[in-house]
């Protein structure tokens, strides 16, 4: 079982390491390692809120969820778009262990891509440890939602990179800053809020508790698998 699992996983690291997604997302994370050093030479009078936003606005808002909509939508959606899925499909393997290694594959290559160049910025702000350890908590917790998500959509829905981008901006972006109710269903509120816990600043619609904000993204992330661990079983391949 963990060689066939540790099988699926490399083969699914490969499929998602190209050098397009790679330059566009370390891009990306480019632009706010410069911002953070922008920020951190400014002088600003408290750095710590200055920072704890910005990881709010650009990281967890933006970097994160696109990023890991890249990899995560494609290691599955691509490809049953392709017509490749089908020589996984029709081998003896349990579906959860296809999704789990799609879904850890995703996870693997995203977190360096998202959490290196944030903590770089976080750094760079000069607004303490605190803010270090906010981003990288609150990072983590959002891509493990997203990664099982967006593996999901991949399965559900074609061209799944625009649907995960509307959900991103529209519904987190915008209906989900609403109010608290709406921004229950918003996994970056949750991310937000580990955030906001660790470094002591206030954030709009950032109160959920510690506990909540890591037990929802989880229960997001099985939620997730396992639906599309059940897509997987019922879907027409060939």
């Amino acid at each position: 079982m963990t060689a066939q699992l540790a099988a699926l996983y490399r083969l699914m690291l490969r499929t998602q390491l190209t050098r397009g997604r790679l330059a566009a997302l370390l891009g990306l994370g480019a632009v706010g390692v410069v911002v953070g050093f922008a920020i951190g030479r400014a002088e600003v009078v408290e750095p710590l809120t200055a920072g704890t936003r910005f990881v709010n606005v650009f990281g967890l808002s933006l970097l994160v969820p696109v990023a890991t909509l890249v990899f995560a939508s494609a290691a599955l959606g691509d490809p049953a778009e392709d017509g490749t899925l089908v020589y996984l499909w029709l081998r003896p393997v349990p579906r959860w262990r296809i999704v789990a290694a799609a879904v850890a594959a995703a996870a693997t290559v995203t977190w360096p891509v998202v959490v290196v160049p944030l903590v770089l910025s976080a750094l760079l702000t000069g607004a303490g440890a605190d803010l270090v350890v906010g981003t990288v908590a609150g990072a983590t917790a959002g891509m493990i939602a997203y990664s099982a998500l967006f593996v999901a959509l991949g399965l559900r829905v074609k061209r799944a990179l625009v649907w995960g981008l509307l959900y991103i901006f529209i519904w987190e972006g915008f209906v989900a800053t609403a109010n608290t109710t709406a921004a229950r269903l918003a996994i970056r509120s949750y991310a937000r809020s580990i955030l906001s816990d660790a470094t002591g600043v206030t954030l709009r619609l950032a109160d959920f508790t510690v506990l909540s904000s890591w037990l929802v993204p989880v229960a997001v992330g099985v939620v997730a698998a396992a639906y599309a661990t059940r897509r997987l079983r019922r879907m027409d391949i060939a």
